[in-house]
C-alpha cells in the first residue's frame, strides 16, 4: 500500500470517529451514524489495500522462486 493510501485511509477512520463522539455528544445521531460509517469504509479500504499488497507480494515470491529453479535446472 502506498503512503498516500494509508494516510487516506487512517484519517477518513480518524474523522469518522471524531464525527461519531460529536453525534453522541450532540444527540445527533445522524452524525453519529455518518461517523460509524466513515470509520468502517476506512478500515474496509485498508484491508482491501492489505490483501492488494500480499497478493502482489505472493505473486513476486513465486516468479522468485521459479527463476531460481530454472537457474538450478540449467
Amino acid at each position: 500500500m502506498s503512503i498516500l493510501d494509508k494516510v487516506k485511509d487512517k484519517a477518513e477512520q480518524l474523522i469518522g470517529g471524531a464525527k461519531e463522539k460529536i453525534g453522541q455528544a450532540t444527540g445527533n445521531e445522524s452524525l453519529e451514524h455518518s461517523g460509524q460509517r466513515e470509520q468502517m469504509m476506512g478500515e474496509a479500504k485498508e484491508a482491501g489495500h492489505d490483501l492488494r499488497d500480499k497478493a502482489a507480494d505472493a505473486v513476486e515470491d513465486m516468479k522468485d522462486k521459479a527463476k531460481d529453479k530454472a537457474d538450478d535446472d540449467k
